[in-house]
């Protein structure tokens, strides 16, 4: 639910009751990830999805009977049940929505309220809520922050609060939403607890080194993507902001100086187009030995097999070199720098989920590769 949080934020602080419907578990090929959320308020007002269409009547209908009986419940939407194909769920997936009340005298009200308020700002926090486990702690949530200080809680034991703080905040360290199982040993409860815990972290890093016409191109296609893109060039004469207005910063240094001073997570995308060895090397040097998501190098095939040799000399290894994404971009056959950025983009996207870059059309690979899409097993019905 907090990828909709402006809006649900703004409703808390009008003192609107509504229900809000995530996601927290998909199978197959469904149509939306986890976190995905659709609320409805007092009014019968909606904001959001959780499947692009699908079975958007039917949550509806389950919104407004949680703001009616102020019980939550949790609904499997599946191809395979006569209900849900009635509705639409066609694709082939599996979706189950966790269906929360939050009206003035919901317990939750508060850690949820929060939460709401903190990703709204951009904060980075994770909640975590259990979906799975003894019927009277279903529903139950937790906040946490990326210091590992938490609110709410289970009120089972303080050890399992601290157990799921310390398992979401690691997730929320990552940016990312998924479900944590906890085993019955840990969970205090006699049984395993399933956590759906969602994470709100700032936005990813995209790092364009080379402030050349392929960059600005690469700036647009970053910043429609979700990154927050910084160009870095040494040539202050290329590097202005009339020549990328679309970047949220610019930085005049040495490529390599300045990567290996900013702050980079397992998130960051790095795209090296400077297409000279004397900023090349020493910036991959640093880049190839960082936890980040994704390095790639502009250059041809020539310029390719020149830069790997001169990397080996200065001792970068070919574990390190693996990690190396070039020349970079698929093959799109782009000549333009517009067609080249999205050759970029779609090889930056399909290494971070999983794909294969190979057309759909007559493939039998699946479409979804997210290895968040976690579906687990087990009754799904109505908890109060």
């Amino acid at each position: 639910m907090l990828d909709i949080a402006e809006g649900l934020n703004r409703w808390v602080g009008q003192g609107r009751d509504f229900a809000v419907a995530t996601v927290v578990a998909v199978g197959g090929s469904a149509p939306r990830d986890p976190g995905a959320a659709l609320a409805v308020d007092s009014e019968g007002t909606v904001i959001g999805s959780v499947s692009g269409g699908c079975v958007e009547g039917a949550v509806y209908a389950l919104c407004q009977q949680a703001l009616a009986d102020g019980r939550s419940v949790l609904e499997r939407f599946g191809y395979s049940d006569e209900d849900a194909f009635a509705v639409g769920l066609t694709c082939g997936g599996v979706l189950d929505v966790l269906v929360t009340p939050v009206r003035a005298d919901s317990p939750a009200r508060g850690v949820l309220a929060a939460a709401l308020s903190a990703a709204a700002r951009g904060g980075g926090v994770a909640l975590a809520r259990i979906t799975r486990g003894p019927r009277e702690l279903l529903g139950r949530a937790l906040l946490v922050d990326r210091e590992g200080a938490y609110e709410g809680g289970f009120g089972v034991h303080p050890e399992l609060d601290r157990t799921a703080a310390a398992e979401a905040r690691a997730l929320l360290e990552g940016g990312r939403t998924g479900t944590v199982v906890i085993g019955a040993d840990g969970s205090r409860c006699g049984q395993p607890l399933t956590l759906f815990v969602e994470s709100s972290a700032p936005p990813p890093r995209m790092i364009v080194f080379g402030a050349m016409d392929f960059a600005a191109a690469l700036v647009r296609a970053g910043t429609f993507l979700g990154y927050r893109v910084t160009v870095c060039d040494a040539r202050p004469v290329f590097a202005t902001e009339a020549r990328f207005p679309d970047a949220d910063e610019i930085v005049i240094d040495w490529p390599h100086r300045y990567l290996a001073s900013t702050e980079t997570d397992g998130r960051t995308v790095l795209c090296v187009l400077t297409h000279d060895a004397r900023f090349d090397v020493p910036l991959l040097e640093v880049a190839l030995r960082l936890p980040v998501a994704f390095v790639g190098a502009m250059g041809s095939r020539r310029t390719h097999e020149d830069r790997e040799r001169r990397l080996r000399e200065i001792g970068v290894t070919e574990g390190e070199l693996a990690r190396l994404h070039s020349p970079i971009g698929l093959d799109l056959g782009a000549r333009t720098p517009e067609e080249t950025a999205l050759s970029i983009a779609a090889e930056i996207v399909a290494s971070r989920r999983g794909g294969t870059g190979a057309s759909l059309t007559g493939a039998h690979t699946p479409i979804h590769h997210d290895g968040v899409r976690v579906f687990p097993e087990g009754p799904v019905g109505s908890f109060a």
